[in-house]
């Protein structure tokens, strides 16, 4: 209950800091490419149930449909503005609203797309327990998962059996010893991580 109260609090906050530069960023968008602002994908949230989760759009219009993994900082789909967004996780603020509406938390696994979860174990499928989040100690690990799968020879097989089952033990590691504690330190070492990426 404390946990949801902060997500909210932060999240307000975040909304009003941040609106001058979401505008600013949303305007780059569209004059960067053509497409709209947002993108949104269904993804798997708290108890298997789907949701839209809401990113800056930073990928050229139709581009899932050649794939949902982005293979490495050079895949073409990528919009020049789209680079930027992405090198600093810039396109991953709109998901406050996500958080707003009770989709996500701050803190929590990373929603995955159904495609990957009908590949859960029993055991895995207990990351859908809670809600989904927009860092965990996975984001932290991963931080440049883009370019893992960019120099891997076949990034689809790498993801399924190499990076997603040591994203999930992580995320069992968090959800298995919760605590305000760990939520905090799992914000303040992801605000670090983009911080020393500047």
């Amino acid at each position: 209950m404390l946990k949801r109260g902060f997500d909210i609090f932060f999240s307000i906050i975040a909304l009003i800091l941040l609106s001058p530069i979401c505008l600013l960023l949303a305007v780059c968008i569209v004059l960067g490419s053509r497409g709209g602002v947002f993108y949104t994908q269904e993804r798997v949230g708290r108890d298997g149930r789907n949701f839209r989760l809401i990113k800056f759009r930073t990928m050229i219009i139709g581009a899932s449909l050649q794939g949902v993994l982005t293979i490495g900082e050079n895949d073409q789909r990528i919009t020049r503005f789209g680079r930027f967004l992405r090198s600093y996780k810039i396109d991953e603020i709109p998901q406050i609203i996500n958080i707003i509406k009770g989709e996500m938390s701050f803190v929590g696994p990373r929603p995955e797309v159904r495609k990957y979860v009908t590949l859960y174990s029993k055991e895995q499928l207990k990351v859908l327990a809670v809600r989904p989040g927009l860092t965990d100690y996975a984001s932290l690990e991963f931080f440049n998962e883009n370019t893992l799968l960019g120099s891997s020879a076949n990034p689809e097989e790498t993801y399924i059996n190499k990076i997603m089952p040591a994203k999930l033990a992580l995320n069992l590691k968090y959800i298995n010893d919760q605590s305000l504690k760990r939520y905090f330190f799992i914000i303040f070492k992801t605000l670090l991580r983009v911080i020393k990426r500047t």
